[in-house]
């Protein structure tokens, strides 16, 4: 066949929440895009992978609060350790923005006036559920509830996971805040809606046209959603989509609506748009060309739970504001972990940074490749099927073709021309188009097994063809280079098709060889008359005992992490601010050898005085018992009258070097806290303690 004409085509992932790490359900979907994009470009299209933290929103502005930190700190923390995963596992973005930038602002502005001017925002005083504990209205993702439709429980606030009803938190039966666990309150606000049902129109057209969304994903919005235009009493009417948030809220206001603020929701999607942005600025090119261009392919990926924001909501905004539509949404489902969902208990919800402690990162994007169909099925990571499968398809089927060749024809490098190799190099060439076509359909399952029968054929020649026992007569010297170059150029050919999977073999490959693996149009052409570099073991074997290391781990973190938020609860029970410490951090670590030298004692104030011609100190005579006395002058004279003071017990330090001062001689210093001035208080001891006691 021949090369394709280069298409011009721009690919996002959904933005991952600026709150939270990287695990391994959202890796399914990065990793699917990122196997999609490297595939594009090694057809020679262009091809730019497009992606964003999500920073707005109530759950960032909470964690900041939590950590005594600005959500610009939060977030910025959040993206580095975000892009250290991702480059962790190979995912390589074009651009890696995020919603809270400048540009993201620039594009709502913008989209938000064409909304404006196409009359489709109105404005209605709604009720909202409130967290009054925490003194926030609740966005729908921190409401938790019984549907309103088919009574199912623990749904979340904007629609339920089990019959696909659309509705407002507030219509939730029972509703919890995931904040702070407590019952919310309905409070009226003034919120701005879309009018969405004015698009229904061409929304109906724009999803049913069998072109932009798998079929099912098509049904699903006219059976729920759109509804069959031929149906006159079915006929259904899209809900107004809330668009704003009253505040506190972190996010950006709304230029024309002052109090009023983006919902995530809004200002997330765009943030596709200003990372494009951000790239064109970085690269010479006009943003035109990718968002207002019919020559130009617009590929989404997300999950499935998101599909309702992808397909209806996007849509209607991209429309309104006359830039280009999305070409397809593609649509995946979700992980499970050994047949179930992920489970922090049992250590299944492993995080990106745990994995790469343990596994290699090549194994598990082959293990999703070889799961991951074109439709909206869920995928399973069970991980005996995991070690077994990686372990026999990559290291013994594709890496041991290398291993058990490359080191044989190092002094002589490739044949000069192509050996007769029973037709296994045209055979998998010929098959490379319907690899092709399932890379390009997202059947990445299909395409694995196809490239592993061209495994399955190359194996038993080079088992056959037996190199190692070649090496070992000297008259087969020209048969031995001939085998291994058959054997590599088979491998060659396999780590071309596998390249967008496992670029880092891919990039071993090239290395071995002296050939990049950067054009799909390679695996129709042996490779020939070149050297061979050292062979550098590639892939060692998974092992049950990493994985279970990785397991532990989880699990201990879970534990930590459990502990932390017991902790957490406990001391939110009495809302103790950690001001004090900020203003006065710890002092260097001291030893209990150091700690035992300083005697502190319990101590009577026998009397109190004031010090003439002393702004701070007041004069204190302290009785430890019988006739031990001692004389302290104490800078409380802000915090305390003398009288409020005879009689107290107090804690002094009561081996500190005396002090001669101008007012007279200090023996020793009383414990108290705080920052001075009024506010100082000095401790006591609990009713029972006696003059003269040790403090220990």
């Amino acid at each position: 066949m021949s090369k394709l004409s280069t298409r011009k085509i721009l690919v996002t992932a959904a933005l991952p929440y600026a709150n939270g790490p990287i695990h391994l359900g959202h890796l399914v979907e990065y990793i699917q895009t990122d196997i999609w994009v490297r595939f594009q470009k090694l057809r020679g299209h262009q091809c730019i992978y497009i992606c964003a933290d999500d920073t707005h929103g109530t759950a960032i502005s909470i964690r900041a609060q939590r950590e005594n930190r600005s959500e610009e700190e939060v977030i910025a923390e959040s993206q580095i350790a975000h892009q250290k995963d991702f480059v962790g596992f190979g995912i390589e973005f074009d651009n890696y923005g995020s919603t809270n930038s400048v540009e993201n602002k620039q594009q709502c502005e913008r989209i938000w006036g064409k909304i404006r001017a196409a009359g489709l925002v109105k404005e209605k005083e709604i009720e909202q559920l409130f967290d009054v504990e925490k003194g926030v209205f609740l966005a729908d993702r921190f409401v938790t509830g019984t549907c309103p439709e088919c009574k199912t429980p623990n749904q979340p606030g904007d629609n339920c996971s089990k019959c696909g009803e659309t509705y407002s938190p507030a219509d939730l039966i029972d509703p919890v805040s995931t904040l702070s666990g407590t019952k919310p309150e309905i409070r009226t606000a003034m919120h701005l809606f879309i009018e969405l049902e004015q698009l229904h129109d061409f929304l109906r057209m724009w999803s049913q046209s069998g072109e932009h969304l798998q079929p099912e994903v098509a049904n699903y919005l006219k059976g729920h959603f759109l509804g069959d235009p031929a149906d006159k009493e079915g006929a259904k009417k899209l809900r107004d989509w809330d668009i704003s948030r009253p505040a506190p809220y972190f996010g950006f206001e709304i230029p024309d609506s002052p109090g009023n603020y983006w919902y995530v929701w809004f200002d997330a999607p765009i943030g596709y748009i200003a990372s494009t942005q951000q790239w064109c600025q970085a690269n010479g090119e006009q943003l035109s060309d990718w968002w207002e261009n019919d020559g130009a392919e617009i590929h989404h990926f997300i999950g499935k739970d998101i599909t309702y924001f992808h397909t209806l909501f996007w849509p209607g905004m991209l429309k309104t504001a006359e830039l280009s539509l999305p070409t397809k949404v593609h649509i995946h489902g979700f992980l499970t972990v050994n047949g179930e969902k992920m489970s922090k208990s049992k250590g299944t919800f492993v995080k990106a940074e745990t994995y790469l402690k343990h596994v290699n990162p090549t194994a598990l994007r082959y293990f999703y490749a070889s799961k991951l169909g074109g439709r909206l099925d869920d995928i399973d990571l069970s991980f005996d099927e995991f070690v077994a499968k990686v372990n026999t398809d990559l290291v013994n089927k594709v890496v041991n073709l290398a291993s058990r060749s490359a080191k044989f024809v190092k002094e002589t490098g490739l044949s000069a021309t192509y050996p007769d190799d029973g037709g296994l190099f045209q055979q998998a060439a010929a098959i490379g188009d319907e690899i092709a076509d399932a890379y390009e359909q997202c059947d990445y399952n299909r395409a694995m097994r196809l490239i592993l029968e061209c495994a399955d054929r190359a194996n038993p020649f080079v088992e056959d063809a037996a190199p190692w026992v070649l090496k070992k007569d000297p008259d087969k010297a020209e048969e031995l280079q001939n085998v291994c170059t058959i054997a590599l150029n088979l491998f060659r050919q396999l780590m071309i098709y596998l390249a967008p999977v496992v670029p880092e073999l891919a990039e071993m490959t090239a290395q071995l060889l002296g050939d990049r693996l950067d054009d799909w149009e390679k695996s129709k052409t042996p490779l020939v008359g070149t050297p061979v570099g050292k062979f550098k073991h590639m892939m060692k074997r998974i092992e049950p005992k990493d994985i279970q290391k990785m397991v532990d781990e989880t699990q201990k973190e879970q534990e930590e992490a459990a502990a932390a938020t017991e902790s957490n609860a406990l001391a939110s029970k009495y809302n103790d601010s950690d001001q004090p410490m900020v203003d006065e951090p710890l002092a260097e670590e001291c030893t209990i050898e150091d700690f035992v030298k300083v005697d502190l004692r319990v101590a009577r104030v026998l009397k109190a005085e004031h010090v003439e011609d002393a702004r701070k100190l007041l004069k204190l005579t302290l009785g430890l018992g019988g006739n031990h006395q001692r004389t302290v002058f104490a800078g409380i004279k802000a915090a305390y009258k003398p009288e409020e003071l005879e009689g107290r017990l107090v804690v002094m330090v009561a081996n500190l070097k005396p002090r001669k001062m101008k007012f007279g001689l200090s023996e020793g210093m009383v414990c108290a806290s705080g920052p001075g001035g009024e506010e100082v208080f000095v401790l006591s001891p609990d009713q029972g303690a006696q003059p003269g006691q040790r403090v220990h």
